[in-house]
């Protein structure tokens, strides 16, 4: 869970597990996304569980994707008891086409329509470029770079090429500085922030805004514990943040609920960077993160 805001604004509200939230207050009008249809890769945890559930709070039907369907199939039913709302769980793998292209076809099949894709599935973890395979660096591309892609494009070609859409891309900042031990996610969403620009000029008069979300540490996501921010937060790491704390899954879903709706009807091809300033002013000590990297390795052993 991020930490109480000392000035401005209340956060909304969050669960660090995954986990539908206990109670909701509505910023947007809760018919903002009525009767219409998401479909979001990575959708059964984390982020993507989020933004499923706030979409589905406004009125939305959604897919969720990813490997797991067994999860899948569990979250979907807490998404539907909360918001009275249809979550349809689909096994894909954003690296096959083929598996993208079948479960579109099922989206249509039963839900007729697909208004708003997210592309949130990646994969990521600390490791110094000495040390990370080229399997490895290979993996995240393939998931995080060409899922993207892949998704992207069966989607439009099977509904957004005719009838419009909106894309948002889950991205981050990695690459804006040159994040130490994250030549891997930091290359892939660099090259996805890219994407975004190209698809936004070439789909835009076919009626397809396309945009991202870049977010900064995020309490209770995978990432947030797999790149050190609990030990981070504990140590004090976060009072360098001009907000002075890590984000929370609900704010990212609001981001990515203005970038999806009609509140942003203008905008395309955009990055929204959503990390409390953090990018400008954190860290980029390689010594003192392969320290981390190293002590982090010896207690896995």
């Amino acid at each position: 869970m991020a930490g109480p805001q000392k000035k401005g604004e209340p956060l909304p509200e969050d669960v660090g597990t995954d986990d539908c939230l206990t109670s909701y207050t509505h910023i947007y009008s809760p018919d903002l996304l009525k009767d219409q249809v998401a479909f979001i890769t990575g959708g059964g945890s984390g982020i993507g569980l989020r933004i499923a559930e706030i979409f589905m709070r406004h009125g939305c039907d959604t897919v969720i994707a990813s490997r797991n369907l067994d999860k899948l199939k569990e979250v979907a039913k807490k998404l539907s008891a909360v918001s009275g709302r249809r979550c349809l769980p689909l096994c894909i793998d954003v690296r096959q086409p083929e598996s993208i292209a079948a479960a579109v076809d099922e989206t249509l099949k039963e839900l007729g329509r697909v208004d708003i894709l997210i592309n949130n599935a990646a994969g990521n973890f600390l490791c110094p470029a000495t040390a990370l395979s080229f399997n490895a660096f290979k993996t995240v591309m393939e998931i995080d770079t060409m899922g993207t892609f892949n998704t992207s494009k069966v989607v439009y070609e099977k509904w957004f090429k005719d009838h419009g859409g909106n894309i948002v891309n889950i991205s981050a900042t990695l690459g804006y500085k040159g994040q130490a031990l994250q030549v891997h996610a930091g290359s892939a969403k660099a090259a996805n922030d890219a994407m975004t620009k190209h698809l936004a000029v070439e789909w835009g008069p076919s009626g397809v805004r396309v945009n991202s979300v870049a977010p900064g540490p995020i309490s209770g996501t995978e990432g947030y514990r797999r790149l050190g921010g609990p030990r981070g937060e504990a140590a004090g790491a976060f009072q360098s943040i001009p907000l002075q704390r890590a984000g929370n899954k609900t704010e990212m879903a609001h981001c990515t609920l203005f970038l999806a709706s009609q509140a942003s009807s203008y905008v395309t091809g955009a990055v929204l960077v959503a990390d409390g300033g953090a990018w400008l002013t954190s860290a980029n000590d390689v010594s003192m993160l392969l320290g981390y990297w190293s002590s982090e390795k010896k207690r896995d052993k």
